[in-house]
């Protein structure tokens, strides 16, 4: 076996800086792909040094060999595949993360261990003897601390100095601490700023306030940088692009024109209203949803990181209790505001199919995508807090209201969850940028081209009178019981496929805030995007799909005349 066939995993309990080492160890050329015959995400890459030519795989976390999921169960799987694991530890956690050591041990792989967080347990008390350690193991021991760098270097020069041990442990737990009475050693330290505030932030009486000013701020965020972006960077640079395409329009007429230029506002190209694919197809992803789509990516990288987002998990588990789901169902609601997909997918650390059905509805009726959501800042910005607060104040009504009335309805109970609550960290701005990296690359390769197929299927129809006669079908709903214009329904039809394109779309037709109101929370409602519709049917099934979108369905009717009503 050549060096360039070799695969080297990455084990390790969960939250114990796996993701910081694959990023110090790859850089940012990493590739997102499904394992074989599943839907569960595995991320690898490439580590080449003088001495190492191999593919580096980033193991979805496990505590034991024991699979009780898929994620864990694709895991164990890997185990075979694997020419070295590099098992990482939590050294402030050393009693708990030896477990799954001592199982890795047994399966006569070559094993290098990684010490990681070594800085943090300096902070905590904590002395380890990391030589008597890799004495006692029997393979190469190494402390890291993957965020700065330190001791990476290292790691790397040891890797082909992994080595197999076929201990057998009949009791590990036993086994375990009489290891860790031989290596660690704990005295008393005072309380870091850090710890106090992770008791602060869990909580209620101070917690709740808390995360209602981390949330506030983080809307406030993403609208800000969205903005400035789209202001000072974004606009001027579209100014600058204009002149050719206005070269281009001056031969007006034709299909060819219409499907590229669009419709000319006051005989001038317009980027929002024209429609056509070299105009509203490459403004609108680019100009007004990839400025909002950076900057709250950036904010949820932050906070993923500095390690508040399992605190928020277990400071709304009462609550989520409520809508049939426990804390951990917060995780996929928070990614189902960057991306549905990733959200309904997210929604398998739930136990039940009760919990998940609850968590996909929710998520697909209630939770703007981000791509969605700064087009509805695009649409209603100029109307302030009143425009744009009524939009999501409604959904977080529907997504309580819809919840309670799921859980009600739905038969059996909700689970109690042992979730870990990591310690607070300063994030690392390299690793941050690089996942944000990662992630903007994935969003631009999937928003331009499906915001330039709605575009053209647009103008198709129009060509075709298809949307003439959709009008006149759906005419009792949208115009009577919505108060929207006929010529709403287009932005409906192309919803399915893509919903931050359908709510582009009504920036041309001039509605009241009114109308802009009740467009943006029937476009969230009414029925995921193919994309997200895709994955639903894949994780419930025929039956549970359909019973998803008709509650979907008559959810959005109802709300969007009592709206229309309202208003």
């Amino acid at each position: 076996m050549t060096s360039k066939e070799r695969k080297i995993l990455l084990v390790g309990n969960p939250n114990v800086g796996k993701s910081a080492l694959f990023s110090r160890l790859t850089g940012i050329n990493v590739t997102v792909s499904n394992y074989p015959g599943t839907t569960v995400d595995v991320k690898s890459g490439k580590i080449k040094t003088k001495k190492i030519d191999a593919e580096l795989i980033d193991v979805p976390g496990i505590y034991s060999l024991k699979a009780t999921c898929d994620a864990e169960d694709v895991s164990c799987r890997m185990l075979d595949e694997g020419n070295v694991i590099v098992n990482v530890v939590d050294v402030t956690n050393l009693e708990r993360n030896l477990y799954l050591t001592l199982q890795l041990l047994e399966r006569k792989v070559p094993v290098i261990v990684a010490l990681n967080f070594w800085d943090e347990r300096e902070h905590k008390g904590i002395s380890i003897d990391a030589k008597k350690l890799q004495k006692i193991l029997g393979v190469p021991v190494v402390p890291t601390v993957a965020v700065s760098g330190e001791g990476i270097n290292i790691l790397v020069g040891k890797i082909n100095d992994a080595k197999r041990n076929s201990r057998k442990t009949k009791n590990k737990w036993e086994e375990i601490g009489k290891i860790v009475s031989r290596v660690q050693t704990i005295r008393h330290h005072h309380h870091t700023f850090f710890q106090t505030l992770e008791d602060f932030s869990i909580k209620p009486a101070t917690g709740i306030p808390l995360a209602t000013v981390v949330i506030f701020l983080t809307f406030m965020a993403v609208r800000l940088i969205g903005e400035g972006l789209i202001r000072f960077i974004f606009n001027p640079l579209f100014s600058l692009y204009l002149a050719p395409v206005n070269l281009l329009s001056q031969n007006t007429g034709g299909f060819l024109h219409s499907v590229l230029i669009g419709t000319l506002i006051n005989g001038k190209v317009d980027f929002l209203q024209s429609m056509g694919l070299l105009t509203t197809g490459i403004y609108v992803p680019l100009a007004m949803i990839l400025p909002y789509v950076f900057a709250f990516y950036l904010v949820l990288g932050l906070l993923e990181d500095s390690g508040y987002l399992p605190r928020l998990a277990a400071l709304v588990d009462s609550v989520m209790h409520r809508l049939g789901m426990h804390g951990l169902a917060i995780i996929p609601m928070m990614l189902g505001a960057g991306c549905n997909v990733p959200g309904v997918l997210a929604t398998r650390i739930l136990e039940t199919k009760r919990q998940r059905f609850i968590a996909i509805t929710l998520t697909a009726i209630a939770m703007p995508c981000m791509a969605q959501t700064a087009m509805i800042y695009g649409l209603l910005g100029r109307y302030g807090i009143r425009g744009i607060g009524t939009v999501f104040a409604t959904l977080f009504v529907v997504w309580v209201v819809v919840g309670i009335i799921l859980n009600r309805m739905s038969r059996g109970d909700v689970p109690e969850t042992f979730l870990e609550v990591v310690p607070y960290r300063i994030p690392i701005l390299s690793i941050v940028a690089k996942k944000l990296w990662v992630r903007i690359r994935y969003f631009s390769k999937d928003a331009v081209p499906y915001m330039l197929l709605g575009v053209f299927i647009i103008n198709m129809l129009y060509f075709l009178g298809i949307i003439s006669f959709l009008g006149n079908l759906a005419s009792p709903i949208i115009v009577q019981l919505f108060g929207l214009p006929r010529e709403a329904v287009a932005a409906l039809v192309v919803g399915f496929f893509r919903k931050d394109v359908a709510v582009g779309m009504l920036l041309p037709l001039g509605l009241s805030m009114k109308q802009l109101i009740i467009a943006s929370v029937v476009l969230t409602m009414y029925f995921p995007c193919i994309a997200t519709f895709a994955v639903i049917f894949k994780e419930l099934g025929i039956k549970n799909t359909l019973k998803s979108v008709a509650i979907m369905v008559g959810a959005t009717l109802a709300v969007g005349g009592m709206l229309n009503l309202i208003l």
